[in-house]
């Protein structure tokens, strides 16, 4: 089979398991062994050694297999290979930098919040992960007759990290709030989905003296039987928001399959994610590191971007695409130019603390840090202006070269912009279209992988969405290889 159909940015994605109705199998024992041996052989160019790489999967009824055949190829290939079972993905990071480890490669096998039929892997090394372009050779080496050459390595060993990030995330609260028990007296429900966020509770929370009673789903179960553990996703959040409301508690933490990414719930159940997430995370870091500069996706909203600014930070709305907005961050650092924290709308944070990695536990860490010092996470939103409507349209590209359409698209919109009466593009953009209009705005990009235009429209005044919606269509319409059918509807 072509393994680059497998490549998903900078992860592997693909299906593990046949279900009825579904697309074919790629992610089979072969591709999963040849894969194991492109990562050696990208590992020997690097390294020009046998190297040491450790093993992680989350609790998806296929990730067993995934890491055995990988496995059994790095071992083939004279890798020394150490197999940490169930795991979450910052915690096979930290493998690599983590004292006493110090693993030369990291290997997580995970499709975050995709259904359970899929699976794939994500790859490390003491640098962090890996860029798009080593996913391309990976799998470009998995494809050839290549091998490395080493002796064959014995067979993967058994070992256990979680225990070891578990304690390391209770040293940082400690360190934060300068207290043994932190939690004594609060109730923290947490909502991992049944994907790998139950630790959290059990090994982080409980131990510094939380009260975890009315927390849901911690036990991992691949089948995802109670809701998709996802942070963006409606019926995921209000289960969180129920737990919360239900048992009282100061904060409610739920958490993606793999605990990259993460969300919260305040105790009104207001939702702390997407904008409101980072405006409170930016405000904790803006009082630590008044100036710097928090990097955010391109969907982020207009009173985000104010709220940065007033608290006398540099806002950059860069691209979609968690390694895009990390590697924005890493760039800035590079020239000089403080960032100390990347986050996308998804949920997706990364802190110049912490590695540049995407952690979701690390991120819920320093929020609750803060509650212990504040005693509540409220102010941490004053003045904040949201959006009175937003909502996103993803429209189909009909045509097999919709990366070329889609961007013909967008090289239109953009001069039409130009000329349309009361509409003003937004002068620093990096991705798509944006353009403001009344009291709202919209952005049109092209999506990272699939055929379609994501259309995002917000506005402050109630029903200014529809009217946006509503002076862009006749432009959209224009292309017949573009789905505008479920704006028009909406429009009209």
């Amino acid at each position: 089979m072509d393994y680059s159909k497998l490549q998903n940015g900078s992860d592997i994605r693909g299906v593990a398991i046949a279900v009825e109705g579904g697309k074919s199998v790629n992610l089979t024992p072969e591709a999963c062994y040849d894969i194991g041996r492109g990562f050696a052989l990208w590992l020997q160019k690097r390294f020009r050694r046998p190297c040491t790489v450790a093993l992680g999967r989350d609790c998806r009824l296929s990730g067993e297999m995934l890491l055995t055949e990988l496995g059994k190829a790095l071992a083939a290939e004279g890798m020394s290979v150490t197999d940490m079972g169930m795991a979450t993905t910052p915690a096979m990071f930290m493998t690599t930098v983590t004292e006493g480890c110090r693993f030369d490669g990291a290997v997580m096998a995970t499709a975050s919040h995709l259904p359970m039929e899929r699976n794939g892997y994500k790859f490390f090394t003491a640098e962090g992960g890996l860029e798009d372009g080593d996913i391309r050779e990976i799998l470009a080496l998995a494809a050839s007759e290549e091998h490395t050459g080493y002796a064959a390595a014995g067979e993967p060993r058994q070992g256990e990290f979680m225990s070891v990030y578990a304690a390391q995330l209770r040293e940082k609260i400690k360190g934060f709030t300068g207290k043994e028990q932190p939690f004594a007296g609060l109730r923290i429900v947490v909502d991992a989905g049944n994907g790998m966020g139950g630790f959290y509770a059990r090994d982080v929370l409980e131990p510094l003296g939380a009260d975890t009673t009315g927390s849901r789903y911690l036990e991992p179960d691949g089948s995802f039987p109670n809701h998709i553990p996802n942070p963006e996703d409606k019926t995921a959040m209000e289960s969180i928001r129920q737990a919360v409301l239900e048992n009282g508690a100061a904060l409610g933490v739920i958490f993606d399959t793999d605990v990259d990414r993460a969300g919260a719930v305040l105790p009104d159940g207001t939702e702390l994610n997407r904008n409101r997430i980072i405006a409170a995370l930016s405000a904790i870091l803006l009082a630590e590191h008044p100036g710097t500069t928090i990097v955010t996706d391109s969907i982020t909203s207009t009173g985000l971007a104010q709220f940065i600014r007033e608290r006398g930070g540099v806002h950059r709305r860069f691209k979609r695409g968690y390694r895009n907005v990390i590697n924005e961050g890493l760039r800035l650092n590079g020239l000089g130019q403080d960032c100390q924290m990347a986050m996308e709308t998804s949920g997706h944070g990364a802190l110049k603390e912490n590695y540049f990695l995407d952690d979701g536990a690390y991120l819920m860490t320093r929020l609750l840090s803060e509650l212990v010092k504040r005693g509540s996470l409220e102010s941490l939103l004053t003045g904040l202006a949201e959006p009175r409507e937003a909502i996103e349209f993803r429209m189909n590209i009909s045509v097999p070269d919709f990366a070329a359409y889609g961007q013909g698209v967008l090289d239109e919109l953009a001069a039409y912009a130009k000329t349309a009466p009361g509409w003003k593009a937004e002068e620093e953009n990096y991705e798509g279209v944006r353009v403001n209009i009344g009291s709202g705005w919209f952005l049109l990009r092209l999506s990272l992988h699939d055929p379609l235009l994501p259309l995002n429209i917000e506005s402050d005044e109630e029903g200014g969405v529809k009217e946006i919606a509503r002076e862009l269509l006749p432009f959209l319409r224009r292309f017949e290889s573009l789905d505008s059918s479920a704006l028009a509807q909406y429009a009209e």
